[in-house]
């Protein structure tokens, strides 16, 4: 996987994450404590993370087989 591919992936990574996190704060912040808040925003941007990472995956591995 090129370099210019690598950084485009991480920069939507992070930027998902933010974006995830604040969405779970928006959602769920000041209706739960702050501990449950907490763990619904590791979850939420560990799922993305892991769908962001199996996306990655997938690109490199279709790219391999051309």
């Amino acid at each position: 996987m090129p370099i210019k591919e690598l950084l485009i992936y991480c920069f939507v990574a992070t930027s998902s994450m933010i974006l995830m996190s604040f969405v779970a704060h928006m959602l769920v912040g000041g209706l739960v404590s702050p501990r449950t808040e907490l763990f619904v925003q590791i979850g939420l941007c560990g799922t993305v993370a892991t769908l962001i990472g199996f996306m990655a995956w997938d690109v490199a591995k279709r790219r391999r087989k051309k």
